[in-house]
């Protein structure tokens, strides 16, 4: 069996990308308070000051900890095993996924292969008090010998209080080209603050604008393709078919754990985590009832006479472009979602 492989390093300087890390990081020592030294004194937890939101130390046990609950997790069909270690949007999606394979399967996961993230690069902005949070940008065993070998898993990690655990919030996989370049100061990489007029839609606006875009369509600062326009065209297609109806509802999610995460990028716009819910219905005509697979069944609530619904929530990364631009602004770069919820009626 493959283990967690970390490549080793010392500060957060000597793992930027293409400087591979020189010395060891404590690998899975508990994640150790913030300390801010300064004219000789200290500052324990830091809620005022504007320091680092983690140490490498910390970034690193934070990463250790994710990758061992998720294999637990994955390998037994259980949610209990890795609940403490996400939140989020990937918290809901891996914690359905879960709770559907531990019904469908209770006897454990017999294609299992243990996830290795290696070579991490830590993205750590500065600021002050709680949450904070970073960015690990990491290489993956699961694409070892494929077309994708250079793909970049990026688990964003947040956490709330200096005795709250780091969890993992977001997931997306990029190709190691499509990472940009991140602007920083004092070495380290920069925030870009939920309202900031900087760049061209703030990360804050960006949960319910997409929700309109997708519900209204119309101009929008969305970017053509497989998330927006081809997403919306392929609802269309299948609104209306014979004997079933779809219907959807798109909500945004942008509080607590799901709020957005922005990291400036050396263009003066910023790369944007940030999630939404979206309800898809189906309603049959009289006499029959809509399909459900058994993955659906075991997070179904309620009996199906017509109609069900599922709920999917969706974590999305985006590159927005500097203020004042008015074409494009906002391009995917990636998108995992997952269905959280049936119901049946």
């Amino acid at each position: 069996m493959r283990r967690l492989r970390l490549e080793r390093g010392t500060r957060r300087s000597e793992v930027r990308r293409g400087r591979r890390p020189s010395r060891a990081l404590a690998s899975v020592a508990a994640a150790t308070v913030v300390a801010l030294a300064a004219s000789g004194c200290v500052t324990v937890h830091g809620e005022t000051a504007v320091v680092p939101g983690a140490t490498p130390e910390e970034a690193s046990a934070a990463l250790a900890g994710f990758v061992t609950a998720f294999n637990r997790a994955d390998k037994a069909n259980d949610p209990a095993l890795d609940a403490g270690q996400v939140t989020g949007a990937l918290g809901a999606i891996n914690q359905a996924g879960l709770k559907s394979k531990s019904v469908t399967r209770p006897e454990g996961n017999p294609d299992h292969e243990p996830l290795e993230l290696r070579d991490p690069r830590f993205l750590v902005p500065r600021k002050a008090g709680w949450p904070r949070w970073f960015v690990a940008d990491t290489d993956s065993n699961r694409d070892d010998g494929t077309k994708q070998a250079d793909n970049r898993w990026l688990v964003a990690f947040v956490k709330n209080g200096p005795e709250q655990p780091w969890k993992a919030a977001h997931l997306v996989i990029l190709g190691r080209d499509e990472v940009p370049g991140f602007a920083e100061e004092e070495g380290d990489e920069v925030a870009v603050a939920a309202g900031s007029d900087a760049v061209a839609v703030a990360p804050g606006e960006l949960s319910e604008r997409y929700a309109a875009y997708l519900k209204d369509g119309g101009t929008s600062p969305f970017a053509a393709g497989a998330h927006t326009t081809e997403w919306r065209e392929r609802r269309a297609r299948t609104a209306s078919r014979p004997g079933v109806a779809t219907q959807w509802i798109d909500r945004a999610a942008d509080s607590g754990d799901f709020a957005p995460l922005a990291l400036a990028t050396e263009d003066g716009g910023a790369l944007v985590f940030f999630a939404s819910r979206h309800f898809e219905r189906q309603t049959t005509a009289k006499g029959y009832r809509p399909k459900v697979g058994p993955e659906l069944k075991a997070l179904m609530k309620g009996e199906i006479v017509n109609t069900v619904t599922k709920e999917w929530v969706s974590s999305q990364v985006v590159l927005v472009k500097p203020a004042g631009t008015a074409k494009d602004a906002v391009v995917f770069a990636g998108r995992l979602q997952g269905v959280v919820a049936v119901e049946g009626s």
